[in-house]
């Protein structure tokens, strides 16, 4: 069996060079096109894909470690290209069940196709299992989609997009409807059935370009319509797939944060030195105590996604407590990465302050966490109803 090395998909040198460029996109608030040309350019597009479809075939455990090594050098590139993986990974778990509807999205991601996530809508806390998204149906099958899609990471250059809405008018529904869109050409008859606002200027992340879109009957045809599964929960195959990969990749990427903060905080201790003491930080105990109390809830995280990432790849059955074991996991990610970049500024020092200083930015970027699927509150109430079942209803 040949070891798995990240290092073979995501070189060092490929990453400090992200790493430089993350400061001036941050400044600025551009995309890394740069960072995502060189992606393409390896492969990086098709990791999760099989290799018959053209991709690396890679598990989502494998997929989950280098989104970290990603994130670690440059975290809006990770979160922005981790849409695009979601999609992928959703199609390899299908698929490994055996529901093939996603091979398109195999072959085009691995011929270097870009593919958004469209599924956030404001103040929709139903998230997977409600949409405001309105899908109306053709006659030949296809949809027509009319709605508004909030924080859609690699806004400037996708070529994909994977949506929701709801299909109030066919038979038997209402329906959940999933499918893929084309981005319009510019130029072309349907160009204004997607528009993409240039509204996104936020506290970090800022190099995803996550805007919104707006949806004027943007249509998927009948080969790009995968799934209608009725709304509310459900054990439906793209419904897990979608959560499953969702909530790992993004585990990763903000573990991924947590390592770099972590790191910096190390080096900086063993160089700053205290006019009091006149030894390095390192050496002092309580520098210590935090430095370690970080490392020690960082640790913990890689083997949680890492082992839930190996039984969805391995097709291990946790019946109900799947959705609560994965909301858990990225929720723990999401806020011990906080917790570590915290921790590692307040050992830093003042420097850290300065928006030029790395954990800096790192401190703008962590606080995305708490607001994607699932947040704090959603994860709760999973884990409350996977262990004493639903609230009765008097």
């Amino acid at each position: 069996m040949t070891t798995f090395d990240p290092a073979q998909y995501l070189p060092d040198e490929l990453l400090e060079r992200m790493r430089e460029r993350a400061a001036v996109h941050d400044r600025e608030n551009t995309f890394p096109a740069d960072d995502l040309a060189e992606l393409r350019a390896a492969g990086y597009l098709g990791i999760l894909v099989p290799e018959d479809r053209g991709g690396a075939g890679l598990g989502l455990a494998e997929a989950a470690a280098l989104q970290s090594r990603l994130a670690a050098a440059a975290p809006a590139t990770a979160l922005a290209v981790n849409m695009h993986l979601v999609w992928t990974g959703v199609a390899k778990v299908m698929r490994d069940r055996g529901v093939d509807a996603l091979e398109f999205v195999q072959r085009e991601a691995a011929a270097g196709e870009l593919f958004a996530f469209g599924i956030s809508e404001a103040g929709n806390d139903l998230v997977l299992f409600g949409s405001d998204t309105d899908a109306a149906p053709d006659a030949d099958g296809g949809y027509r989609f009319t709605g508004t899609k909030i924080f859609t990471s690699l806004a400037p250059v996708w070529t994909r997009i994977g949506l929701h809405g709801l299909d109030t008018t066919s038979p038997g529904g209402p329906w959940m409807v999933y499918a893929f869109v084309d981005r319009p050409e510019a130029g072309a008859d349907d160009e204004a059935s997607i528009v993409t606002r240039d509204d996104w200027n936020t506290v970090g992340m800022r190099a995803t370009q996550s805007r919104t879109t707006e949806l004027h009957g943007a249509y998927a045809p009948p080969s790009r319509v995968v799934r209608r599964v009725a709304p509310g929960p459900s054990p439906d195959p793209i419904v897990f797939g979608i959560f499953s990969a969702f909530e790992l990749l993004l585990a990763a990427a903000y573990d991924g944060i947590g390592a770099r903060a972590l790191e910096l905080a190390v080096a900086t201790v063993r160089t700053r030195r205290s006019k009091q003491s006149g030894t390095t930080y390192s050496q002092d105990p309580d520098i210590r105590w935090r430095i370690a109390d970080a490392a020690l809830a960082h640790d913990a995280i890689a083997p949680q996604i890492r082992a839930l990432a190996r039984d969805v790849d391995a097709l291990v059955d946790h019946g109900p407590r799947w959705f609560s074991l994965l909301s858990g996991v990225k929720v723990r990610s999401t806020e011990t990465a906080r917790k570590v970049v915290d921790d590692a500024i307040r050992v830093s020092g003042g420097s850290s302050y300065f928006a030029s200083n790395e954990l800096s930015r790192l401190y703008r970027d962590v606080l995305a966490g708490i607001f994607h699927p699932s947040d704090d509150e959603s994860a709760h109430s999973t884990m409350a109803t996977a262990l004493l079942g639903p609230i009765e209803r008097a």
